[in-house]
């Protein structure tokens, strides 16, 4: 059977929590078409919060107040998803948000894997993490990875960054979020573009597999479709192998481990990520000409950085394997289309090292955005044992056969 926004009378909440979107008694909801003395015109969230209480699936208080900034628990941001997107509901048994969750489960916005079906849970306020993962579901993305549905949420601009991109995953839910968000969903259904927050994207993105480089730098990192097809992927970014982000030496006694790649734009001056190498006045890049000390990173801003943040998780070799490098690494298939020019004349046309003081004292690499070409191997990004000889290994977290 199919409701229309039923008023559920009588329901007890934390505290004296009465929000109109799960409904409450007639008396205690104010109309929808009122004037929330709480949210001025300014107010972030003012269009959305108009939307929502027209359409009924929110609705506001008695003395004229919206509380845009109260919390919202699980039961009744999937009462305000599930009459918002008009899907069926049946009358159940028990509590009051069971027929919503049945709906939600049947229409594949919850699962029993996200957290517990009992009372307990479903009166917790509701996470951004929690939040992404319905939000992602009502437009049609899947995934079976539990670390992907905040990047799926943001990369499709259901959900953007609090401050410069910060996720707040353990953040806990609004009244004004969650309207902002279903009208986002509704949108996005009808087929219309959202705006998306870069940044946020990014940092989701690192989040799910360990890297951003396919948020910051995608026209960089490409390959045929039928390679990715033939992998069994979906997409390029899932050629990224996070269980490649850790390299064991041959006979077990060296171990590192990259924790995350971290691509920065250096023509960005708003990248959240510019303080891992900040700063920039003082960075060099490397031409492999020790002799040539003064090529500098700040005027090549037209750049990314690839920055290998990670380091060694045990050393019982000390002489087998250098104390002294932290993690190896080598970014492959950025080449020079004209080495005299990279060697001799200080253009950066390849990828070359950076350093502040001396050659390894920033585990990063700056790759020009344009004049580089895929001479013979594949675009790789690599990581090595500190060692030689048969004690050398690498593993490639990713390998694309790129554009060659």
């Amino acid at each position: 059977m199919k409701k229309q926004f039923t008023k559920i009378a009588g329901i007890a909440l934390a505290a004296t929590l009465t929000l109109g979107l799960m409904g409450s008694t007639t008396s205690n909801v104010q109309a929808a078409t009122s004037q929330f003395k709480d949210v001025k015109a300014t107010h972030w969230a003012a269009s959305a919060i108009e939307k929502g209480t027209s359409k009924g699936y929110i609705d506001g208080y008695t003395n004229g107040t919206f509380k845009p900034d109260a919390s919202v628990t699980r039961a009744e941001f999937v009462k305000m998803v599930v009459s918002a997107m008009n899907i069926d509901t049946t009358q159940a048994n028990g509590k009051w948000y069971v027929e919503y969750v049945n709906a939600a489960n049947k229409a594949g916005l919850y699962a029993s894997t996200d957290f517990s079906n009992s009372d307990a849970a479903w009166t917790k306020v509701m996470t951004r993490e929690e939040m992404s993962r319905v939000a992602a579901r009502a437009i049609g993305e899947t995934t079976k990875e539990n670390d992907k549905w905040m990047y799926l949420a943001t990369k499709s601009g259901l959900i953007k960054g609090v401050g410069k991109g910060q996720l707040a995953p353990q953040g806990l839910t609004t009244r004004a979020q969650a309207v902002v968000l279903i009208e986002r969903i509704l949108s996005k259904n009808t087929g219309a573009s959202l705006d998306v927050d870069k940044y946020a994207v990014g940092n989701a993105e690192i989040v799910w597999h360990g890297t951003n480089i396919f948020t910051v730098m995608p026209e960089k990192w490409v390959t045929p479709d039928s390679d990715v097809k033939q992998a069994g992927k979906s997409s390029v970014e899932e050629m990224w192998n996070k269980n490649l982000m850790t390299i064991t030496s041959k006979d077990g006694l060296y171990q590192g481990k990259l924790e995350a790649l971290v691509a920065i734009d250096l023509a960005d001056p708003n990248d959240p990520n510019l303080g891992l190498i900040a700063p920039i006045n003082t960075l060099k890049w490397f031409n492999n000409r020790p002799s040539i000390t003064n090529l500098m990173v700040k005027d090549q801003k037209n750049s990314y950085v690839l920055y290998f943040k990670g380091g060694t998780v045990f050393n019982k070799d000390t002489k087998k394997y250098n104390p002294n490098t932290n993690l190896r690494f080598r970014v492959d298939g950025f080449d020079s289309p004209n080495l005299d020019a990279f060697f001799n004349k200080g253009v950066l046309n390849k990828t070359a090292s950076i350093y502040r003081n001396d050659r390894t004292d920033i585990p990063a690499v700056i790759i020009p955005k344009s004049g580089t070409v895929q001479t013979n191997g594949n675009l790789e990004i690599i990581l090595q044992t500190p060692a030689a000889g048969n004690l050398f290994s690498e593993i490639s977290p990713l390998s694309l056969r790129g554009t060659r």
